[in-house]
């Protein structure tokens, strides 16, 4: 198994928000942990930074005392993301000038053939299996609800203006309720988790044919694509090949 990652700060913005953690490839634990923050002056910088650390801290604290049956793990999961969520929520009342603060969250860990995934928010995570590449995750978004309500398109979707408009973020409210799921990871799979720094700017199509093209040096590239395009946000990357 190999990992391919990258964050750029892209061409608008003063700051990086989004956070990124990949496992060494001596580890074990196959853990691959993504967040884009949003808030304040550095809210969502110090929002996707402690949910990522706490996400990562959690797992590896308990993962090896738990059942590593299917049910189990999927558990876990939704208990790390609660965990995390009540950690954000807590630091963001803790100061003034952190209470606006939340991040989106992407969890995948790899165990026995499969990914176990928690999602929170607009980041994304695809699987690419051959000649397809399927979104795994559901934006928790304003425009993902109008597209599920068959209001507008997906090729509408890309271009709305209200795209960027969230109905879920870690930190945010005391409880939240991420996306939970498990899918094979077989021989040859690739996993993409990016942010919407990517997505916003770059198709999936292109996305496809980048990474099919070379795996290897495909963080770099669509982080070179999504900055030709404009590099209005944040762009992170990670990209995972069984």
């Amino acid at each position: 198994m190999r990992a391919f990652s990258k964050t750029d700060i892209g061409k608008l913005r003063k700051m990086n928000q989004d956070y990124i953690y990949v496992s060494p490839e001596d580890d074990s634990l196959k853990l691959y942990i993504l967040a884009d923050g949003m808030g304040g002056y550095n809210g969502g910088e110090i929002a996707s930074r402690l949910a990522v650390e706490s996400a990562k801290n959690y797992i590896k604290s308990y993962f090896s005392s738990i059942q590593l049956d299917k049910d189990s793990i999927l558990q876990f999961l939704k208990e790390t993301v609660d965990f995390t969520n009540k950690t954000v929520y807590q630091r963001a009342r803790e100061e003034k000038d952190l209470e606006e603060m939340g991040t989106t969250l992407e969890i995948c860990l790899i165990h026995s053939n499969r990914v176990y995934i928690a999602h929170v928010g607009d980041s994304r995570i695809y699987r690419i299996r051959k000649k397809f590449m399927r979104k795994l995750t559901t934006d928790h978004s304003y425009v993902e609800k109008l597209v599920k309500d068959g209001t507008i398109t997906k090729e509408q979707a890309f271009s709305h203006p209200k795209k960027n408009m969230l109905t879920q973020a870690v930190g945010c409210e005391l409880e939240v309720h991420p996306e939970i799921i498990v899918k094979g990871f077989l021989k040859d799979d690739i996993l993409l988790m990016c942010s919407d720094g990517l997505t916003n700017m770059v198709t999936e199509n292109e996305i496809y044919d980048i990474i099919r093209t070379d795996v290897e040096k495909a963080n770099e590239i669509l982080i070179s694509r999504a900055n030709e395009h404009g590099g209005i946000d944040n762009i992170s990357v990670i990209i995972v090949e069984n």
